[in-house]
């Protein structure tokens, strides 16, 4: 009976030895770094909350944001790159997350686009300007040229009559 038990024992302790070594063999296999909060933050920064518009990630204080910003510890510690982080922020929620686009066609339209309307305006407001310019450079001149026009001006009276003759065929 006891070398049954001795058996049993040894057996034990060798799967807890084998599985102590497996663990250990895991472990280096997916070695985890310890992430500080400043490299957090600097992901955090490009990224925007899910809750709040216009709020980055670092600078929240909701529970979304909280977990958010735990998940890109866990990213980070796993080893990826802060650009690994947020392309994966970006294919899991969309462009809305980083405030600009990702594709490089569309965000050099979302930056260019406000620049080229400004201009536009500009340029538009500096044609009308200018044109409105030289028509007030002509217009002495041509009214010098041309016969003045009389003005009939009314009494008093007349638009008062005009004002009861309206309120009369309204009745």
């Amino acid at each position: 009976m006891k070398s049954l038990l001795r058996i049993a024992l040894g057996l034990v302790v060798i799967v807890t030895a084998l599985s102590a070594v497996q663990l250990s063999v895991h472990a280096q296999d997916n070695p985890r770094r310890p992430v500080t909060d400043d490299e957090v933050n600097a992901v955090s920064k490009k990224l925007y909350c899910p809750v709040c518009e216009n709020i980055t990630l670092d600078t929240c204080g909701t529970l979304a944001c909280a977990q958010w910003r735990e998940e890109v510890r866990i990213l980070l510690s796993e080893g990826k790159t802060p650009e690994q982080v947020i392309e994966n922020f970006v294919a899991r929620f969309g462009d809305r997350v980083v405030g600009t686009p990702v594709d490089p066609t569309l965000r050099a339209l979302s930056l260019v686009t406000p620049w080229l309307l400004s201009t536009l305006v500009l340029l538009s407001a500096a044609a009308i300007f200018i044109r409105w310019r030289k028509e007030s450079a002509a217009a002495p001149k041509a009214s010098a040229a041309q016969p003045s026009v009389q003005v009939t001006t009314h009494t008093l009276e007349e638009y008062r009559a005009r004002i009861e003759a309206d309120l009369a065929a309204r009745r």
